[in-house]
């Protein structure tokens, strides 16, 4: 039971990080309106790709600490799970919605041609340090998981 539980445990992880850091690479990579439409409806599935997998981490983490008795006892397990909490509040929190309002922008613009308005370069520029700080930490907590220094 517990090999099977970190294997879905790791394989969720692998797709979040996978999700979350193909997700701006995405974005970035459209040249016209309807590119980057496509390239927000992808990174839209992402979003809930993780939400999917980032609830399958929860629940077999917290099942893998109960079935190792281990709990709240390691300093590397709390700061991971704190961790993991702030990138939960930087995704849902800031993220996303500068993301929908990201959205609005090239939805209300479509009417101006084929060209991507400045306007999404802009909400992009403030969106990207979020991303990088989410992504830091995302490094961070598999650093803590694999690692365990304390």
């Amino acid at each position: 039971m517990f090999g099977l539980l970190l294997v879905f445990h790791i394989m969720a992880a692998i797709a979040i990080i996978g999700s979350a850091f193909a997700a701006p690479f995405i974005r970035r990579s459209a040249r016209t309106i309807g590119q980057l439409q496509f390239a927000l409806g992808i990174t839209a599935k992402l979003a809930i790709l993780l939400k999917i997998d980032g609830t399958v981490l929860i629940v077999t983490g917290v099942w893998l600490m109960l079935l190792t008795k281990m709990g709240l006892s390691q300093i590397w397990l709390n700061v991971s799970i704190l961790l993991s909490l702030l990138i939960v509040v930087m995704i849902d929190g800031w993220i996303e919605p500068r993301i929908k309002k990201t959205v609005k922008v090239i939805s209300e613009s479509q009417d101006r041609g084929n060209e991507i308005p400045v306007e999404f370069g802009l909400l992009l520029k403030r969106i990207t340090p979020i991303e990088t700080s989410a992504q830091l930490l995302m490094i961070a907590t598999l650093v803590l998981m694999v690692v365990k220094p304390f």
